[in-house]
């Protein structure tokens, strides 16, 4: 599955439809397309409305014609809504009578005196030094303070109250009558807020959620990707109640493996990391660092980091800064191919890598064509995650998928989509020096066997064709 915006690889929806039907034609089965709504804010994720596509971008029947071919992943911001959006303005200009009246979250109604106490904000688990809100001043001239998590732009939803659940209803519909047949929930476990929790992931009141949304999906076996960058043990409680997950361990965990030699945590992760998930080793966001933590050791985790930034092509400590709006401890802003050096070799192997882990792969669009760090794009903004985010034209595309590592990369791709071994186990096993790596994967007769070695990046993938073993 490809993840891109709907104007990275050419500049709206046909064009990505005409490199999916043309170039990426047996690379790529499904196609994750990021939020193609109007926003105000955050490249997409400050919706305005879910009922329109960005007239930029092109129209319903663009998507249409993508779904008609591929699956196609659509993001829905069960968390927040743009400031910006109707919702948001009717609440502003008639308060009480505004049939938003219940849509987010007032402070005056969910703290018992209307604030936070010291230690109601300090239990949170937040994304700003202060407590999460904005003040929103009303037509008649009244200030009041609601929830708000992320940017100003993004105002949170107040998913218990009953016309926010209709109106969750009504949009996950029309999402799926235009093709969607896969939604990814972002900022999912920032959506339940209860008083005396984190309010982060809070449970029960979670899985009631999920619950509610899933009645919506599964009559029209559509797939809910809950996205959540927190610790594997969250993961893990998700796909115990049949939820499909993100491997947004495996990026640091592959990292780790080729900076140190050593593939003895990667491998104890392949051999218990869930089956009915995504894999990742890059996203729009940064490498997540939060995800990894317990497989590996805090050393460990700083020894990747160093390594990254000493090895890697273009990055520095200071894009995944508050200098560029981020937080190091959540992300390291760098693409994939430039974390490793911009290494063809060492890029390969962790495709290769991350195509014989279970679960269904995603590759971002940057990492599909084994882009660099964007240093132009990244200075224009001052955004951080702006390095990961390249806009390639359609010619750029057309030029890039003749380089040799690009090429190499698509074998591997069109080899995960088309040999069957992949729907079945995985076995993982290390050599005694450590730093040999085997993964093979059987289903019935298939057979297909990755053997790498993790010091000189060399790998090679051999199969079973009848009574044959081939080399890839």
């Amino acid at each position: 599955m490809l993840i891109t915006y709907a104007d990275s690889l050419g500049k709206n929806l046909k064009e990505l439809r005409e490199l999916l039907d043309t170039e990426f034609r047996e690379i790529v089965g499904g196609v994750h397309i990021l939020p193609f709504y109007p926003s105000s804010a955050d490249r997409g994720f400050a919706p305005m409305t879910y009922e329109q596509v960005d007239p930029a971008f092109g129209d319903w029947d663009d998507l249409e014609s993508i779904a008609k071919q591929h699956t196609v992943m659509v993001d829905f911001m069960i968390n927040h809504i743009s400031r910006s959006s109707t919702y948001y303005r009717d609440f502003q200009q008639h308060k009480e009578a505004s049939p938003y009246r219940d849509f987010f979250l007032r402070y005056r109604d969910f703290w018992p005196d209307g604030e936070p106490t010291n230690e109601d904000v300090d239990r949170i688990y937040k994304r700003k030094p202060r407590a999460p809100y904005v003040e929103i001043e009303f037509a008649d001239k009244t200030v009041e303070k609601i929830w708000c998590t992320f940017d100003e732009e993004q105002i949170d939803l107040n998913v218990a109250a009953p016309v926010t659940k209709s109106w969750i209803a009504d949009q996950l519909t029309k999402l799926m009558d235009h093709g969607a047949k896969a939604i990814r929930l972002d900022a999912f476990a920032y959506a339940t807020k209860k008083i005396g929790t984190n309010c982060f992931f809070v449970e029960p009141d979670t899985w009631a959620l999920l619950e509610e949304v899933s009645a919506i999906t599964k009559p029209r076996d559509v797939v809910l990707l809950p996205e959540i960058h927190e610790h594997y043990s969250i993961s893990r409680k998700l796909t115990q109640r049949g939820y499909h997950v993100y491997d947004f361990a495996l990026p640091m965990l592959v990292l780790h493996a080729l900076f140190s030699g050593s593939g003895a945590k990667l491998a104890n992760w392949l051999r218990v990391a869930p089956q009915k998930q995504f894999t990742t080793l890059d996203t729009h966001d940064g490498i997540g660092i939060v995800d990894v933590v317990d497989l590996l050791s805090e050393e460990e985790i700083e020894m990747t980091k160093e390594n990254l930034y000493a090895k890697g092509a273009n990055v520095k400590r200071i894009y995944s800064s508050t200098a560029y709006q981020n937080l190091d401890i959540y992300q390291v802003n760098c693409t994939y191919y430039s974390a490793l050096g911009d290494h063809d070799q060492a890029y390969l192997l962790a495709r290769a890598i991350q195509f014989f882990a279970p679960g269904i792969p995603q590759v971002y669009y940057v990492g599909l064509l084994a882009g660099r760090n964007d240093i132009e794009l990244l200075e224009k903004t001052k955004v951080g995650r702006d390095i990961n985010r390249h806009y390639y034209s359609k010619d750029e595309v057309l030029q890039e998928i003749q380089r040799p590592v690009v090429q190499r990369l698509f074998a591997l791709m069109k080899f995960r989509n088309q040999y069957p071994a992949f729907l079945g186990d995985i076995e993982v096993t290390t050599t005694e020096e450590d730093h040999i790596l085997i993964i093979t994967r059987t289903h019935g007769s298939h057979k297909a066997i990755l053997t790498a070695d993790l010091v000189t990046y060399h790998f090679m993938v051999e199969y079973v064709q009848g009574d044959k073993i081939l080399t890839l």
